[in-house]
């Protein structure tokens, strides 16, 4: 039987569902349980505990509540380059995807989005008018929703990679410092801290794109179309990862104001 694109479209979409609950509850039940220290094991500890480093558990509180600009949330990033990081458990991963989604400037930002593409009917061409436009924000948040679902939570956790971004800071010279923010897009931090092909980012990238075929209109789908969104996503990844490594540079030096030393007393 052959289905209208349409109808195909949302059988691709219904057939997606199913893989969403397989790779999420795949990637929760990788979560490995926390034993609990015994005596014993603090006693023979102790005579290591020159040659252990001390690396703090990571908690929600680690997240970086920094907004550049006071604006743009900045969770995904780690601002101290000597700060000591363990790797996010599962829960943490999924956590991060929803704040970093579902923060106000992400919904923001799909609006103004849906709205610059609105203009000249833009993709995804869904025509012009309130209703077109309301398609246009859904399918914004969509593609956001999946992209991060995919990048920071699912495959994330599947292939133990940390979905943050690990900033230089100025011990690092300015152009190797762009270079580096540029590669993070094809290269990622594993949850071992050792540096490797971002697996988690390049497929959870395609796989959110891929799955905007299921609701995108037939004259925004085509493999040029979905290539044009891939290195348009990869792009925008890479120049966005700018902001976070030079932020607290530009903060420092224009908008934090040093206290003014009081004048020497007579």
């Amino acid at each position: 039987m052959k289905l209208c694109p349409e109808h195909s479209r949302r059988a691709t979409a219904a057939a997606f569902l199913p893989f969403f609950l397989i790779l999420a509850s795949g990637a929760v039940a990788q979560t490995p349980a926390q034993p609990a220290p015994s005596a014993s094991s603090d006693t023979s500890a102790s005579g290591d505990a020159t040659a252990a480093v001390d690396i703090p558990l990571a908690t929600d509180d680690s997240i970086n509540h920094d907004r550049i600009l006071g604006l743009i949330p900045n969770y995904l990033t780690v601002e101290d380059p000597t700060e000591k990081v363990s790797p996010l458990t599962v829960k943490q991963k999924f956590r991060l995807f929803a704040k970093e989604t579902f923060d106000p400037f992400t919904v923001g930002s799909a609006a103004a989005g849906a709205a610059l593409s609105q203009v000249d009917n833009q993709n995804p061409k869904y025509g012009e008018g309130a209703g077109p436009y309301g398609e246009r924000f859904g399918a914004a948040v969509a593609d956001v929703t999946t992209q991060n679902f995919f990048q920071d939570a699912v495959f994330a956790s599947l292939f133990h990679e940390d979905p943050r971004y690990f900033r230089r800071g100025p011990e690092f010279g300015v152009w190797y410092r762009v270079g580096y923010a540029l590669s993070r897009v094809v290269v990622t931090r594993t949850d071992a801290g050792k540096g490797r092909f971002n697996f988690s980012g390049v497929l959870g990238m395609g796989m959110g794109i891929a799955l905007s075929n299921a609701y995108y209109p037939d004259s925004s789908v085509s493999a040029g179309e979905v290539g044009y969104r891939f290195a348009t996503s990869a792009a925008a990844t890479a120049l966005t990862n700018l902001l976070p490594e030079f932020w607290p540079d530009i903060h420092e030096k224009f908008f934090h104001h040093k206290p003014r030393t009081p004048p020497p007393s007579p």
